[in-house]
């Protein structure tokens, strides 16, 4: 049986599993490694660096925000990553993000350390743990909370992910939350790969999405290998959150990220000899080629538009109650009220510069 990952924690060859190899469409050059021969890719990848922002989210945590970026705007229809931590809790105070809107996405958050509490205006309200999935559909609008549980352990460590919603169903789809406590899981030669939506692998989750696109995450023992098969259609990013990683030969350092744009048909992976587990996420999807809008919580298709859903969320003040978005009632405090509107116009704008 041919191995759905190809990988190896070694140069000896063993059953299941072929030496790591990288094949893209175009040209092949074939090459002798001695223990078989394997067809390597003449095609240059693309390997672009995200540099990330520092962002204070909510009273006190850092965020690494990698996108939007300079230069990249979206991968796929990923259209936000916050990563954040390892933080101490218990010194910082944890996560505390009061009452929010949405507009025209979906939250995607998954934790690799701690524990985080979500709650909205469906009257969702859920725990969430490393390895589960909380998503959180906003349509034409939903409000959330999202907390550091008292008891949540001592280290928080996760990703903040958004996915923009097409045009023809932002407005029609219905807000929703979903939570998955078992994702898709495969594992094999020190090589452990988690599907948090669509298909990689010959594994699917059954998270909610509404355009092609994949979420993984990939944990290497210490020096394994692994080749990954990938949509060519489909543009990628690969995001290194422990350890350190070289793709397709290119060294991905802790907390980096890289964009590897589109044509690849596989993708190889070789986490550093040490002593920490190497673990990464892997984001991608058709290139998202409607032109959006993005300002603080909310993603429309014209200025008139998010002005619009910034006056039905703050409408009279604090007090006021937004029929559009509804109230988070298991919440203790007040919600966040949008900032002022930018003194120039918001223009739509591409997924790339």
């Amino acid at each position: 049986m041919r191995s759905r990952l190809s990988g190896c924690a070694s140069r000896v060859p063993r059953p299941g599993f072929r030496t790591a190899t990288t094949a893209f469409p175009g040209p092949f050059d074939c090459l002798d490694r001695g223990c078989e021969t394997v067809q390597v890719s003449t095609f240059e990848g693309v390997h672009e660096p995200l540099v990330a922002r520092d962002v204070i989210l909510g009273r006190t945590t850092h965020v690494r925000r990698l996108v939007p970026n300079k230069t990249r705007r979206m991968i796929g229809a990923w259209c936000f990553l916050d990563h954040y931590g390892p933080d101490d809790v218990k010194a910082t105070g944890g996560m505390w993000v009061p009452p929010h809107p949405h507009t025209g996405l979906q939250t995607v958050t998954w934790l690799f350390e701690g524990l985080g509490l979500h709650t909205d205006s469906l009257g969702s309200r859920q725990l969430i743990r490393p390895g589960q999935l909380n998503v959180m559909t906003a349509g034409h609008g939903i409000a959330h909370a999202e907390v550091s549980p008292d008891d949540a352990p001592r280290l928080l460590h996760g990703v903040q992910l958004w996915v923009c919603l097409p045009d023809e169903v932002r407005d029609s789809t219905p807000p929703d939350f979903t939570h998955l406590a078992d994702l898709p899981t495969y594992h094999e030669h020190g090589v452990t790969l988690r599907v948090l939506a669509g298909s990689v692998a010959g594994e699917t989750s059954t998270a909610p999405t509404f355009s092609p696109l994949v979420g993984a995450e990939l944990t290497l023992v210490p020096g394994a290998e692994a080749t990954l098969p990938l949509d060519p259609a489909f543009e990628y990013g690969v995001l290194v959150v422990q350890g350190t990683l070289r793709v397709d030969g290119v060294t991905i350092d802790r907390n980096a990220m890289s964009y590897l744009g589109q044509g690849r048909s596989e993708l190889s992976f070789a986490a550093e000899h040490g002593e920490e587990d190497t673990v990464l996420m892997l984001l991608g999807g058709e290139p998202f080629d409607e032109e959006i809008v993005m300002w603080w919580n909310f993603i429309g298709r014209s200025h008139e538009e998010i002005v619009e859903q910034r006056e039905a969320w703050n409408g009279e003040g604090l007090a006021w109650e937004p029929e559009r978005y509804g109230v988070v009632r298991d919440f203790d405090g007040d919600r966040l009220l949008a900032p002022p509107m930018p003194n120039t116009r918001l223009k739509p704008r591409p997924r790339s510069v």
